[in-house]
């Protein structure tokens, strides 16, 4: 079985308002996925129906093959965007209670515990009241909570939330090694950085409909223009431009630069490959620079967006 988790045509709705109209996703085997989307696109009433915190009007859940079940809780960790520790209760305390939730032993749990306290370098926390913690700090006590029992499918809405940099970077190589250990992994973010860095699959939803569906590199594929971005030193850069502009579509960019360079965007025709343009500029000027412009998941994002408002 490829997919560990498939929702089909899930359509929920709150009163008169549609959350989700038929959405569907599939989530590969051993891969992080992201699910994208503006604020109220449906992200998390979606998050929500996988963990049977709400059920769907329409449409079924599967893990593993299966239907999903109300067991089938002990194979998920969620880390919801809105934290639910017991502010009162100390650190140690709460991350053993909730262990022992998800079916772990005492003995069991404390030994998992002490190894993530210790790889999250928080061994001095165990005794701390949870109110005593700063946002991020709670983060990662969540963040061992969620990972702990080690389920099947984790699942994380604005995991990086709260975290500063340093500590951001610190979860997002637990995640990638969650993975490489087996885990399949949802998360939902507005990071678009932690998208392309994480996500081999992702999902756009908007207005509660799915727009984008697929593999990372093939929906960045599927979005490039033929376009480059280059550099060029001429004795007359205005002429060059003149000539440019009578061959291509010449837009303008920006980059760093130490030359004093022209710096323009041009866009290919089907029929025109870049060894072409590099040949036609090097006999027109000194080339700095020439790199394929490839959309990011920031712009795909906006633009899918935008077109859809």
């Amino acid at each position: 079985m490829k997919n560990l988790l498939v929702a089909e045509n899930i359509y929920k709705q709150f009163g008169n308002f549609t959350a989700l109209n038929n959405v569907s996703i599939a989530i590969p085997r051993g891969s992080i996925f992201g699910l994208l989307g503006p604020n109220g696109a449906g992200k998390t009433t979606l998050l929500r129906i996988i963990n049977q915190i709400a059920m769907p009007d329409r449409g079924q859940v599967y893990l593993d093959g299966k239907p999903l079940q109300p067991g089938d809780v002990a194979h998920i960790g969620y880390l919801p965007e809105e934290r639910g520790l017991y502010k009162s209760m100390r650190v140690g305390e709460q991350a053993l209670y909730l262990a022992r939730l998800k079916g772990l032993s005492k003995t069991e749990a404390e030994e998992r515990l002490k190894y993530w306290f210790d790889r999250l370098q928080i061994e001095g926390w165990w005794n701390k009241k949870i109110q005593e913690l700063s946002k991020g700090m709670a983060q990662k006590i969540q963040f061992i909570i969620t990972v702990l029992h080690q389920p099947k499918l984790l699942i994380f809405d604005e995991p990086f939330s709260g975290f500063d940099p340093v500590n951001a970077g610190l979860i997002k190589n637990e995640i990638l090694q969650l993975k490489e250990e087996g885990a399949t992994i949802l998360f939902s973010t507005h990071r678009m950085d932690s998208v392309e860095e994480l996500c081999d699959y992702m999902a756009l939803i908007h207005r509660s409909n799915k727009l984008l569906d697929g593999k990372v590199s093939e929906i960045k594929r599927a979005y490039k223009s033929n376009t480059y971005e280059v550099g060029l030193e001429s004795e007359n850069n205005m002429v060059l431009l003149n000539d440019l502009k009578e061959k291509f579509v010449v837009g303008n960019t920006n980059f760093k630069s130490i030359n004093d360079d022209l710096k323009v965007t041009i866009q290919l025709n089907n029929r025109e490959t870049p060894n072409q343009l590099l040949e036609y500029l090097i006999g027109k000027a000194r080339v700095n620079h020439f790199v394929e412009v490839i959309p990011s998941v920031n712009d795909i994002f906006i633009k899918t967006v935008t077109q859809n408002a």
